[in-house]
């Protein structure tokens, strides 16, 4: 059965690898989330070396359906975010 890593998980492996206490693992954690948000959404990018690319754009408004009604609808524009592997981790992934 496959899990899902959450971000209690991370803490708890950093607080195992360190001599750190987990409130403050917990806080870099959660210091280091806010920094990548923030990179997202001022530059609509994220590189992370070794690991892959986050990229943010603009999605155009769309037609649509309402399933329930089968009346067509406008979606409003909207941003999306993406996540791209870097060569190397795809190359682990697969060898």
């Amino acid at each position: 059965m496959k899990t899902t890593l959450t971000k209690a998980d991370i803490v708890e492996a950093i607080y195992e690898a360190t001599d750190k206490n987990r409130s403050d693992v917990k806080n870099v954690v959660e210091k280091l989330l806010e920094i990548m948000k923030a990179a997202i959404k001022k530059d609509n990018a994220l590189l992370i070396s070794g690991f892959g690319k986050f990229e943010c754009y603009d999605k155009a408004s769309r037609k649509g359906r309402n399933p329930q009604t089968n009346a067509a609808i406008m979606l409003p524009p909207r941003k999306v975010i993406v996540f791209r592997l870097s060569r190397k981790l795809r190359a682990a992934l697969n060898p």
